[in-house]
Formats: C-alpha cells, structure tokens, sequence
C-alpha cells in the first residue's frame, strides 16, 4: 500500500494540511494568553496535576497551545505518535460518525464493518502477506500479544517444547511484563526484574556506530551480528526457540538506530535455519515513519509476526494491532484453533474506524513520499549543524525518524555520566522558552544505561519551513546545553 512515487509532496501548508480543513490554510492559533490565568487552568489538590507537566490548551497542525500562552512547536508527536499532526477534522469526524453508529459491541461473538475495513486494508497495505489483525490499545499489549501468538503457533504445529525467546540489548518492546522481559531497556526493567520471564537469550543490538570495527568490511560486520544470533540459538537449544524479537529501527532505548544493510537478511536467515519465527515490532518505527508504510519494506524480508501502534491511529485514540502472517493463520485454521488471546476493548470499533481514516488520509495525500524528502532534508540539516558539535557523537535514521547522540568525547564515544541526564536537560531546555518546542529524549543508547539521545519526529505532512525552524531551535537548544556544561567546567575534551 506505499506509494512508490518519489516527487515531494507539495511544501505549503495548505495542500499538506487539508485534510484538516479542504482548502483552508491552518496556521497556529495565537491570542490563548487568557488562559493562563484562568482558573480552571490551575492545578488542585483533586485533579492529580503534576507540575512538571504543562497544561496543553490546544492543537492545530505541528503546533500545540499551552495554557500559559506559549505556541509549542510539535516535532516529535509523543513518541512518535501524531502522525498527521492535531486537530485533523477528518479524523474527528469518523470517529463522531462510528460512535453514532455503534461505540462498542464484544468481540468475541458480534463483528462491525469498521473492524473488517480496517483488517482488509491491513492485509492489503502488505500485499497480502498479512492475513489476521487484531486491534488493541498500545504498543505494550500489541507486543505482549504478538509474543503470546509465537508461542501458541508452535502448540498448534506440534512443537510445543519452543518456549524461548530470542532478543537484543538496548532494546525495547513495552511496560507489561512479558513485553517487558523480551526488552533489554536497563532503565526500565530495573523495579521488576525479579517479575520478568527468564525465557529469553539476549545478544548485542545492531548499532554500527559503537560496534562496527575500524577496519571491519560490511559484509563482515553482518557476518558477526549473524553469528551472534546463531550462538544465541546454540545456547538456548535450537529447537526450544520460538522466536528472534527485533526493531528495524531501534526507538525510544537506542535513539532512531537504523539496521545496517543486510542485517535482517541475514538474521532471518538463522531464523529459518531453525525452524524460529520472526517478530518484528514496528510500533514507533512502523506505519510510514520511516519512508514506507511497513519499516520491513526496506530491509528484503517480511516478518511472520509484526505488532504496530503509534502512528496507525496519529494519537487520535488508542490503536494498535498484532499482525499474522499466512503461515501463523494456516496453523491456526488447520487446527481449528482460536488465539487465546483477547481483552475488553480488542477489535474496537471507534478504534479502528480512527485508525482506517489516518491510514486513508496517508494514502490519498500521499504523505510517504513527504517523509521521505523531507527526511532527506532532515538529515542533511542536523548533520551540517551538528555533526561537528563537541558533544554530538552520531546523527542516525530513516525517514522522519532521527535522533541525536550525546557524548563527552568525540574521539572514544565515551558517554556522559547518568546521574547528569543530559538527554532530559535538552529536552527540557527546548520546551521552555525561547525554545518553546517538543523533542523526545531518551537514555541508555550506549549500553548498560548509559548514553543519552534525543529524537525528532514530526508529522508526515511536515513542510521544509518548519523543518528547518526544528532544525535552527534544535542547534540553538544543544549550544544553550553546551555553554552551560561548560560554565560547569565538567572536563570536556576540546
């Protein structure tokens, strides 16, 4: 379902706003100063209000309006999530349009339309090679799902001793708990450690940046990652393994890590060599953000499991889904099994009605071919700006997904201490004035918890202005970091 058009999209914000508003120019909203002090904007000790977090008013196109006045230029979307940027009144619309039809039926022995034109499409999007959904509300349970699937696959193809699980460090795949176990985010297991299923074999992520030996060929490289896996399956015992986890593009634990080419080529390769599945979690990486609607698209193979979210549905409500292929769903049917799987709100109909008209507005747009020069864009503009600041130690992605490595020396990569935060002091940096702008910050990309990154993702219909004012506020946030370590004298290289 990827467009394979490679002209730009037209770059005014009335042709890639109009979904929003046929024909009208949506620019940002001005004049919410008001609100700042009105008081149904301050917190109380009823509402929960942490006042860390800004009170949002508002939101048109890559703008969101704060209570307090300020215009916050949007050029992460969440995690990666507002797709189409705010306020589409299209979206708005299907939504209203499937509520008043029918908000909710179970799923378990009622179907809806909206259901059934959201699965075709999904299958359609992947030539076919899809052929079961199942729609729920977050990456986590998208993830937690498509685990459990792997594993009752293989009870249902008679081998049920492939109980293990196959995945990489600086990773992460979700906060529930079996998501949480294949995940190798340090941070974030930490409190539950001695919850997580120890099923899983862990080996080093694809990070060429910090792994690749200076004189090693490519070839080699991917030989060795290869290889890697292989001692993994050796260790575990090849046939207890029911499959290797991985994101094509490494998300929020690593900062917008690219696979190098070949890489998933060669891992599916030991895959298949014994009898394992591929998963593939696409949930931040997948569903046009990195230039193609599936990031697998790009890598010559097609996973038999794929578990989406973020930018199926923009934000516009809770959507994600579990993705089958052929071959797990011709086990399922010869056995005349079900998955057993399922929660309240699995396969909602507002849900996918949502999902179904961000994922139409995509394609009729055709916003792909958007991402992927104004992708281009954004990689040449943070790397004539940045490549040669003294703490950026790598600028990596595809598409609209990029991120920004911090180091404290260029020359050994070495990463700054934790306890600094410093992936935190930019992004809190850039969202105060004079910055006024969301970027997303991460920590851990350097192994063990340490290294601090920061991502920038805007929206598909992103115009060049407003890449380059990103790009001229993201600078402008790093040199402001900068100056202030240094007044700090921390012994930075020179």
């Amino acid at each position: 379902m990827s467009s394979n058009a490679t002209d730009c999209y037209p770059e005014n914000e009335t042709a890639l706003w109009s979904s929003a508003e046929p024909g009208a120019v949506v620019k940002p909203v001005s004049g919410l100063g008001s609100l700042a002090t009105d008081s149904s904007s301050q917190p109380t000790p009823e509402d929960g209000a942490d006042p860390n977090r800004f009170l949002v008013a508002g939101g048109q196109g890559n703008y969101l309006h704060l209570a307090d006045g300020r215009e916050i230029l949007d050029a992460c979307g969440g995690a990666a999530v507002a797709c189409l940027g705010h306020g589409v009144k299209e979206v708005a619309d299907a939504i209203m349009s499937q509520v008043s039809t029918i908000s909710y039926v179970p799923w378990g022995f009622l179907d809806t339309q909206s259901r059934r034109d959201l699965s075709t499409w999904l299958s359609q999007s992947s030539g076919g090679h899809f052929k079961k959904a199942w729609i729920v509300s977050s990456g986590s349970e998208a993830m937690e799902g498509a685990i459990k699937l792997a594993r009752e696959y293989f009870v249902w193809a008679g081998e049920p001793q492939r109980v293990n699980f196959i995945a990489r460090e600086e990773s992460y795949h979700g906060i529930t708990l079996g998501a949480l176990s294949v995940g190798g985010h340090v941070l974030r297991r930490g409190p539950f450690e001695s919850l997580l299923v120890p099923r899983v074999q862990r080996i080093p992520a694809c990070n060429a940046y910090r792994q690749k030996l200076p004189d090693e060929t490519d070839e080699a490289f991917v030989s060795r990652k290869a290889e890697e896996l292989e001692q993994a399956f050796i260790q575990a015992g090849p046939d207890t393994v029911a499959a290797f986890v991985a994101e094509p593009v490494v998300g929020a634990a690593a900062g917008c890590v690219p696979s190098f080419p070949g890489y998933f080529r060669a891992m599916k390769a030991v895959c298949d060599r014994h009898g394992a599945l591929l998963i593939l979690d696409e949930v931040m990486c997948g569903m046009g953000r990195t230039g193609t609607l599936h990031a697998w698209e790009q890598e010559g193979v097609a996973p038999d499991i794929q578990a989406i979210g973020k930018g199926l549905g923009g934000g516009y409500l809770p959507a994600s889904a579990i993705l089958a292929s052929g071959k797990i769903v011709r086990a399922m049917q010869a056995k005349g099994a079900a998955f057993t799987h399922g929660h309240t709100y699995l396969d909602h109909p507002v849900v996918c009605a949502a999902a179904l008209r961000v994922q139409q507005i995509i394609q009729r747009d055709d916003l792909l071919p958007n991402v992927r020069a104004q992708g281009r864009l954004l990689e040449q503009l943070l790397r004539d700006r940045l490549s040669d600041h003294p703490i950026v130690g790598d600028v990596r992605g595809r598409g609209l997904f990029w991120g920004v490595e911090f180091v404290r020396d260029k020359a050994t990569k070495d990463p700054f201490d934790p306890a600094m935060q410093l992936a935190r002091r930019v992004h809190e940096t850039a969202l105060r004035a004079p910055h006024n702008m969301a970027v997303y910050f991460g920590q851990g990309c350097a192994g063990k918890g340490r290294g601090d990154h920061v991502m920038i993702m805007p929206a598909y219909n992103v115009t060049r202005e407003v890449i380059e004012t990103i790009v001229d506020k993201f600078a402008a946030v790093v040199d402001d970091v900068y100056g202030k370590l240094e007044k700090k004298d921390l012994s930075l290289p020179n």
